[in-house]
């Protein structure tokens, strides 16, 4: 029984380091001293992250929770890597800061984000097509 406390535990640490990661990103993109494609790659994975549509639909056993498992740290790392460090450790002050006090409430933001994402993976899928068939 103790084990399962233990792993529950881990798994909730994880997954708040996981929101505060997700939140610094927002927060950093906002910043003018992050590079142009750090941002866009940014603005893919905090979009990404907060969509309903995953890559691989949650239903499919198994597979379904390899992108909330794998990809999303993978791109939220690889996102890290191209902020500046003062950057990034000023915004992970303030999502850290934020996340404590009071919730981020921008649901117009969240909005913009998906469905630019949504627009985007439509416009790259009839792309493919139109290449395919052509």
């Amino acid at each position: 029984m103790s084990k399962k406390v233990e792993i529950t535990e881990k798994l909730k640490t994880w997954a708040k380091q996981l929101k505060q990661e997700i939140y610094t990103l927002y927060l950093v993109n906002k910043d003018p001293r992050v590079p142009w494609f750090a941002r866009v790659f940014i603005f893919c994975v905090v979009g990404y992250a907060l969509s309903p549509i995953d890559l691989i639909p949650d239903f499919i056993p198994v597979l379904g929770y390899l992108d909330d498992i794998i990809i999303l740290p993978l791109g939220i790392a690889l996102a890290l890597k191209m902020i500046p460090s003062t950057v990034l450790t000023e915004c992970r002050q303030k999502a850290r800061e934020r996340l404590n006090t009071d919730r981020p409430k921008s649901v117009a933001t969240a909005s913009i984000v998906i469905v630019a994402l949504l627009i985007s993976i439509w416009l790259s899928a009839a792309w493919c097509l139109w290449y395919w068939i052509r």
